[in-house]
């Protein structure tokens, strides 16, 4: 474990709403130079527990595009529905997984359910944006929607992994990705110690929902993610029992990053194009 090394503390920026349902902080965002610890992740924003009165009115973000890159969903706590102009939608659960690929462009809108509206509750989500290399940037849109119960999950002593995507050991994640990604959920139940072998080259970083974690002698507390330093192909941590994470892992693409709201392309002259398809209505409708 001491060779496993912490190169950047990524803390939570001043909250913010996105839309009327989503307080965020935003660890990371497209363009920034943090990204070259993050890289091929381009955004995370955070939405930590908060209470919702219930209400008749749906609370939530409306109809906006995306283009040239992934958006995946964690819902933590309450309901979130999706609708999209590729056709894909529902609702997501507690500990259910959206992966949207948007690539060439779609339109979405997200809000709590109506269920969740009406009864109000505990809020808490995360959305991690996934660049896409630049042969995938305008491909088909493609959407993901995985039940709770449909990833594989590997008990271990003291921990227990939920393989979202990629793979842990001899366990591949549900969800399908277009470069090499690794998404795991780690649950601890005792003090215990994690480690993983991945691609050298990956880049790593662990968001902490709960808990408090320990590497190289040095502890880290909820709502802060890591990027990791490994040594060679393998990293390790250790968590206090009670401690929730999210590892992900990914192979950096190295292309230029032009990003302009929700596009992000390689080149300014890619942007003003989705711009323009946008606003002729060729990412499609809702």
């Amino acid at each position: 474990m001491e060779n496993t090394r912490v190169t950047k503390v990524l803390k939570n920026s001043r909250k913010h709403w996105v839309g009327n349902g989503f307080y965020v902080s935003s660890l990371w965002s497209p363009g920034s130079s943090l990204y070259k610890y993050t890289n091929p992740f381009l955004m995370l924003d955070y939405a930590s527990p908060m209470m919702f009165e219930p209400s008749e009115e749906r609370r939530g973000v409306g109809v906006h595009p995306h283009r040239g890159f992934e958006t995946v969903t964690f819902a933590i706590e309450g309901e979130v529905e999706h609708r999209d102009s590729s056709g894909g939608g529902g609702v997501i659960f507690p500990g259910d997984v959206q992966w949207m690929t948007a690539a060439s462009g779609v339109v979405h809108d997200e809000f709590h359910s109506d269920k969740f509206t009406r009864e109000g509750g505990v809020f808490s989500m995360v959305q991690l944006w996934v660049n896409l290399a630049s042969e995938f940037k305008m491909s088909e849109p493609k959407y993901q929607s995985i039940k709770s119960e449909e990833f594989d999950r590997v008990s271990e002593d003291g921990h227990e992994v939920k393989v979202i995507a990629g793979l842990y050991k001899d366990h591949e994640g549900a969800c399908s990705t277009y470069s090499p990604i690794n998404v795991f959920e780690v649950n601890f139940s005792k003090n215990s110690e994690f480690e993983y072998f991945c691609l050298e080259k990956m880049t790593t970083l662990v968001l902490i929902l709960d808990g408090e974690v320990e590497i190289s002698n040095e502890n880290y507390v909820k709502e802060q993610a890591l990027a990791i330093e490994k040594d060679g192909d393998k990293y390790s941590l250790r968590a206090k029992k009670g401690s929730k994470l999210l590892i992900f892992s990914g192979v950096p693409i190295e292309e230029p990053v032009a990003s302009y709201g929700p596009f992000v392309m390689n080149t300014k002259e890619e942007l003003v194009q989705a711009v323009e398809d946008f606003n002729a209505n060729r990412m499609g409708n809702l």
